[in-house]
């Protein structure tokens, strides 16, 4: 303890740009380290009210990491800081935020338990109603609590809810638990848990030969209840949408058993549905201290432009929306985009046209299949 605090109040100096894995009395440790070097100032012949130095999550201070010894790239964030302050106008209740998020925290590890985002908000929303009026509230102060001790959300005690599902030729066992055939679980598949240390643990067995990632569930429902993993030996996963940490992180614990199996992306052609693929791909820059944790190698099966012109009617194209070019200006500044994916973006700003995976029904239900097999056939993804 005393080695510790020593050390700068909030870790900030250490030059490290990863959120750590702790124990429940490590975080409990690195908590109580903080709340003493602030006191100690406070009880100082000057005292201070010290500023919170948080890793800034903007996307101006994001990079991309190519690495050597690996084919997969991660989002991360620089040394650079922001700052919670209770002394400057815009960000006190940030930093009050800060503390009740770190107390409440301590206090669940210190009942062994574990929450949901949900169940926080609800607690702070009873105790500190001024504070926490919203989900959003919490979720951030979260991300500032991970960024200013520089460890994970399941450190904090923060456990993920899942909406994802998974489905194929895959074989799960929970330790001291029966497998479970992913193949036979129906057409919602088998429910991923938000159990992190639960997914950690999980024995794995597949004969599948590749993996696909699909960004709706209604096209889940309809891959999987057409069997489309017996034509295409494949392991199918969904998030549901924009992907959660549960998820992320059962696909990224899966290429690590099966490092062989191509991770193939399945999304609508339009900004929201690069940006899924690039979230399961590269990490979030708001979790860009622990996106090294769940990025994949993701490959871009489809939709894409030869999709849109070849296959895509004309009467089933969407015009974009304002929010569709708000996602795409901060896919460009994310500095995330390789020189394909920018092209195919561009495609989509210039034709001011989006188009979803539902749109190859006009060749049948059963199409979707015959549109994998053929793009996996001839290699089309990026």
């Amino acid at each position: 303890m005393q080695e510790l605090c020593k050390s700068s109040i909030f870790f900030s100096d250490q030059n490290l740009c990863f959120a750590d894995i702790l124990s429940p009395p490590e975080f409990r440790a690195r908590i109580e380290v903080s709340v003493l070097n602030f006191l100690k100032i406070l009880s100082s012949p000057t005292p201070a009210i010290s500023d919170l130095p948080l890793i800034s999550r903007k996307s101006s201070n994001s990079r991309v990491s190519r690495g050597l010894f690996t084919d997969v790239s991660w989002i991360f964030l620089s040394e650079s800081f922001c700052k919670r302050s209770l002394m400057r106008e815009n960000t006190p209740k940030s930093f009050i935020r800060v503390w009740k998020v770190m107390e409440m925290c301590y206090q669940i590890l210190l009942q062994e338990k574990r929450v949901t985002q949900r169940e926080l908000f609800y607690k702070l929303l009873c105790d500190s109603p001024d504070y926490f009026p919203s989900q959003l509230h919490v979720n951030r102060t979260i991300q500032d609590l991970v960024a200013l001790l520089r460890c994970s959300r399941y450190s904090l005690g923060i456990m993920a809810s899942s909406r994802g599902a998974v489905a194929g030729r895959l074989l799960l066992q929970e330790p001291n638990k029966e497998v479970v055939d992913c193949s036979t679980c129906g057409s919602s598949g088998y429910a991923i848990s938000g159990d992190l240390n639960l997914l950690e643990k999980l024995i794995m067995k597949a004969d599948a030969r590749y993996i696909i990632v699909v960004e709706k569930h209604a096209i889940f429902q309809r891959l999987t209840e057409d069997r489309v993993f017996n034509q295409i030996p494949s392991i199918l996963i969904t998030a549901k949408g924009y992907p959660d940490i549960a998820t992320r992180f059962f696909l990224h614990r899966i290429s690590k058993t099966f490092p062989e199996l191509p991770i193939l992306g399945l999304v609508d052609w339009n900004p929201a549905g690069l940006a899924i693929l690039c979230t399961f791909k590269f990490g979030s820059i708001g979790m860009g201290l622990e996106a090294y944790r769940y990025a994949c190698k993701v490959k871009w099966l489809g939709l894409r432009m030869d999709d849109i012109s070849q296959l895509v009617p004309e009467e089933s194209l969407i015009p974009l929306k304002p929010k569709d070019l708000q996602i795409a200006r901060s896919l460009i500044s994310s500095h995330v985009l390789q020189d394909d994916y920018k092209e195919e973006l561009a495609m989509m700003v210039e034709s001011g046209q989006r188009a979803e995976i539902e749109a190859l029904y006009f060749h049948g239900y059963n199409f979707l299949g015959k549109y994998l097999a053929t793009k996996i056939v001839q290699a089309n993804y990026i």
